[in-house]
């Protein structure tokens, strides 16, 4: 595509095939456990926020890798059928990214995943243009290189990027350096900064590796967020969880929702802990993405856990 149309959000960074598996408890080693149903749904970091997005109307792209088998299917399906704009590079003899996750009855998750290395996205893979014709870049930092290029190529575009880091990944300062919205997962912070505190990791990476925000997102604890001048909190909304796979990837989405609309920080932080909250009573990494009215709807109606910070 030589001319790509424009975008509101393009993501760059992970599918998956997950299959779910209910069980009443987390098995104890050696033992067997009766399970009630597989199901194979599709996910992934990215993926998953992206689709989101698109079901909320904005405009999207996402760029990715998949194998050669019949998951690289059902993900071209899944983007086709929501109105995503897909570029899925292929990688010959391969199978696509795949987890095997357990869910118990409180709805917590064990994932186990595998991913061949003939997947990782290389920047030479990319096109700047699929970049730079977004309105916002998201990205997880998996395939670091990749991520890395097309955060450079949106920095110098004036165009932000949102982060969704759970793991630290080789070279993934250089990426930092060209985020804007850094939130991730509750211990990420102090791994970086050596510091376990969040109220003084998440100033201290801030300061590291610029950028507008360092947040931390913290279950059913919510959000904590740093802007460089003060702290913002929103605690998280309470829900029947079902599942709490997707929970993250669906708040980064409701977050790149409500910066795009331009709204006021706390908001897009209350309304990505609603959005994340709903998207846990279904089964699935994208098991019950809402319309943005029922996620507006719990914002200002919902019951909230008791707030783990006093901001």
């Amino acid at each position: 595509m030589s001319n790509p149309s424009k975008v509101d959000v393009v993501g760059v960074g992970l599918n998956a095939t997950d299959t779910l598996i209910p069980v009443a408890h987390y098995p104890a080693r050696g033992s067997k456990v009766e399970f009630r149903s597989a199901n194979l749904l599709p996910g992934g970091q990215v993926a998953s926020a992206i689709i989101a997005c698109q079901q909320w109307g904005l405009r999207t792209r996402y760029v990715g890798k998949v194998g050669d088998d019949s998951a690289a299917a059902l993900h071209r399906s899944e983007f086709a059928r929501t109105g995503v704009e897909a570029h899925l590079l292929t990688a010959p003899g391969c199978a696509s990214q795949q987890a095997f996750i357990l869910v118990d009855d409180n709805g917590e998750r064990t994932v186990l995943w595998k991913r061949d290395d003939r997947l990782t996205l290389l920047p030479e893979e990319l096109q700047r243009d699929w970049i730079i014709t977004a309105r916002a870049l998201h990205v997880d930092g998996h395939d670091t290189a990749a991520a890395t290029a097309a955060a450079g190529w949106s920095r110098a575009a004036g165009i932000p990027v949102i982060a969704d880091l759970d793991e630290l990944y080789p070279g993934v300062e250089a990426l930092l350096k060209n985020v804007d919205y850094l939130i991730t997962s509750r211990d990420i912070p102090g791994r970086l900064a050596g510091e376990n505190d969040l109220r003084k990791s998440l100033p201290a990476v801030r300061s590291r590796f610029g950028g507008r925000l360092a947040a931390a997102t913290l279950g059913e604890e919510g959000v904590l967020a740093w802007d460089g001048k003060q702290f913002h909190y929103a605690p998280a909304y309470r829900v029947q969880p079902v599942d709490t796979t997707g929970a993250g990837d669906i708040f980064h989405a409701g977050f790149i929702y409500a910066l795009l609309q331009g709204w006021p920080l706390q908001r897009q932080l209350e309304f990505a802990c609603a959005a994340a909250a709903l998207n846990c009573t279904g089964i699935g990494a994208r098991g019950s993405i809402q319309p943005v009215e029922n996620i507006e709807r719990l914002v200002a109606a919902g019951a909230r856990h008791a707030p783990a910070y006093d901001i």
